[in-house]
Order: structure tokens, then sequence, then C-alpha cells
């Protein structure tokens, strides 16, 4: 049960979505996750949905798991690609990991249309362009 977790803040972890290639006709875009602190982070577990209304209609899009054994510090992993179809709707990521013992969790939100270029930011690591939620 949750209320049996301990309260355990989630600190120097992101969830970014960079842009990888450029073209007239299309850009590519990639969820990572960041792990900014100098450890790693271990048995790292995500869950990724999107949710909301799209030409008048709710819209889920199914709910995706990852499992990565381990981060390591000031490291990254690559969650998924992601279509720019998908920037209209609240786009989740929910992020469990252990240090030690210890397990932490976060839900990470990239609300409507936030993935835009007046958001870009030089992503940390990974030296590209886009939008970060969390640190």
């Amino acid at each position: 049960m949750k209320k049996d977790l301990p309260a355990n803040i989630v600190e120097d972890v992101a969830v970014v979505v960079a842009l990888e290639k450029e073209s007239p006709e299309f850009r590519t875009w990639y969820v990572y996750l960041i792990n900014l602190k100098d450890q790693p982070i271990e048995n790292v577990l995500i869950t990724s949905k999107g949710y909301g209304e799209k030409d008048g209609e709710q819209v889920k899009t199914s709910t995706l798991r990852h499992m990565f054994p381990a981060v390591d510090g000031q490291g990254f992993k690559l969650i998924e690609p992601i279509a720019e179809e998908t920037f209209g709707l609240t786009n989740e990521y929910w992020v469990s990991y252990y240090i030690g013992r210890e397990i932490f969790d976060k839900k990470f939100i990239f609300l409507p249309e936030s993935i835009i270029e007046a958001n870009f930011i030089k992503l940390p690591i990974l030296n590209k362009v886009g939008v970060m939620v969390g640190k």
C-alpha cells in the first residue's frame, strides 16, 4: 500500500523529451530518464501513458512499462520514442527506483502543449535540446 511506503523525496532525477532529429518533413523525439545523482539508481520501473481531450473526445494511450536494472550516476536511459501527435495530451511517467534498500517514486507530468520550443532548454548529460520535468 502506498501509505506504507516511506516519504522519500525524489531529487536529481528527471524525465525529458528530447529532440533527436529534425528535417523539413518531420521531427524525431525520444523520452529519457536522466540520473543527475553521483550514485546509481537501481531496479528502475517506469510506467508511461497519455490522456486528455482531442477533437472534443476523451483519449487514452496504451500504458507502457519499462524496467532498467540500473541507471549509472550522471547517466541516462532511453525510455521510449514519443509521437508529436501526443503533445496535446497529458503525458505521464511514473518512476520508481531503489537506492540501497530505500524505494523512491514520483510522477513526472508533461502538461498538454508544454513540449514546445518556448520551453526548450539544453538538457543536462544528453547535450540535446528539449523539455525537462524534475531534477
